[in-house]
């Protein structure tokens, strides 16, 4: 895992860890593809709502918080929130 995938390993585990009840359950999998990280999350079923949000609103505004980061490493970023 290069350090890019490190850091927005850890970004994302800053941004969900406090909306989770069970954040002891959250597992964060980034996958490098050329120059695409594919970040891979996995939260406690009862968590998904809270992550995902009304209507998809958190995962959308983490989502756009990831791909700022993402563009300031000349990366490029895709967050998959996994069942």
């Amino acid at each position: 895992m290069t350090k890019d995938a490190t850091q927005m390993k850890e970004l994302f585990l800053t941004l969900v860890t406090p909306m989770v009840n069970h954040p002891e359950e959250v597992r964060i999998n980034p996958v490098e593809q050329g120059n695409t990280i594919v970040i891979e999350v996995h939260v406690a079923p009862s968590d998904m709502g809270k992550v995902i949000g009304r209507r998809g609103s958190r995962a959308q505004a983490m989502r756009k918080i990831m791909r700022a980061y993402a563009n300031q490493l000349h990366r490029r970023v895709v967050v998959d929130i996994v069942d």
